[in-house]
């Protein structure tokens, strides 16, 4: 009987660590799904998503998993990666880089609970119903660019302020209503656009000797997914047709654009981190208030100003929130 007992005592001592573990619960998995490239994002900013999942209690590695969904671009790839991640069966996707990741991943699930980073109006989009109370399975960051685009029109102005024609650059595949308040703000001020479609790298070399070939005295880019992955190319191009833009974030004033005025991109991955870390410690996007960046900021690259023989303005130096030299 000793002996039995002694074999059945070993046998249970051995069960409990087994035990314990089966019980312990499966370690959360984050689908990051992203219109961008992952070589296109700075450090700096997906520090501040780890950040705000940090807030929240979570750390990759530790107690979260992170799969990584990029698009780099392509917006035709994103059903398809959304659908990967649906399959997988995550416990909350983070749709960034802007539209139209988000509604793309509304298509592909009506249950698994999304935070989005959106440029638009989530409204207007149909994303949410309501910005307080957004309903459904998604919540998420917006910076309402559409509004800030007039703000970036009167700054090209002031930059360029006996500029004929303003070429607008925009991707024809974006959801963004900006384009229409970009036509708002023109015709309360009488400045002649011309807009200018590109939906890939041939098409922005396209648009570009457009503006050559046209006389076109300044450029407005568009809030664009496209144009960010792309911003050394159409850096470069406006230096090699000497033609002053304005862009809508602050990395493109720091790879060598002329200037940009816009959210601060850092800040709003940190807010979408946070909110997919408060889902996972079980609030319901439905009941999370959709959030509106309004961190704006200004930088001017003087080095290129002055490569462009233009002399910025002092009020304009004034404001800025950055000045490149």
């Amino acid at each position: 009987m000793r002996r039995r007992e002694f074999i059945s005592g070993v046998l249970s001592a051995a069960a409990l660590p087994l035990a314990a573990r089966a019980q312990q619960p499966a370690i959360p998995v984050i689908g990051f799904l992203s219109t961008l490239s992952s070589g296109n994002m700075a450090a700096n900013v997906m520090n501040e998503f780890h950040q705000g999942l940090k807030e929240a209690g979570f750390v990759e590695g530790q107690n979260v998993k992170i799969e990584y969904r990029w698009a780099e671009g392509h917006y035709d790839r994103l059903p398809a990666l959304a659908a990967d991640l649906v399959r997988r069966k995550v416990a909350v996707i983070a749709a960034t880089g802007g539209e139209p990741s988000p509604q793309v991943v509304k298509a592909a699930t009506q249950t698994i609970p999304i935070v989005f980073m959106a440029n638009g109006d989530p409204v207007a989009a149909g994303l949410v119903v309501n910005l307080n109370r957004p309903g459904g399975n998604l919540t998420g960051v917006t910076i309402f660019g559409m509004m800030a685009v007039g703000k970036r029109l009167e700054l090209l102005r002031q930059l360029m302020p006996k500029a004929g024609t303003i070429a607008y650059l925009m991707n024809p595949d974006n959801p963004s209503r900006e384009f229409d308040n970009v036509q708002a703000a023109a015709r309360s001020v009488g400045q002649q656009i011309l807009v200018l479609n590109a939906d890939g790298s041939r098409e922005i070399d396209a648009a570009f000797a457009t503006i050559a070939q046209q006389g076109v005295a300044a450029l407005l880019v568009a809030s664009d997914p496209l144009f960010f992955d792309r911003r050394d190319q159409l850096i470069a191009l406006a230096a090699r047709h000497a033609v002053p833009a304005i862009y809508y974030l602050r990395a493109f004033s720091q790879a060598g654009g002329l200037s940009s005025y816009g959210n601060n991109l850092a800040d709003m991955y940190r807010q979408v981190g946070t909110y997919t870390g408060r889902v996972l410690n079980g609030e319901r996007p439905a009941d999370l208030p959709v959030m509106q960046s309004t961190k704006f900021e200004l930088v001017i690259n003087l080095k290129t100003a002055k490569t462009l023989g233009l002399e910025i303005p002092p009020s304009l130096l004034a404001t800025a929130d950055e000045v490149i030299e």
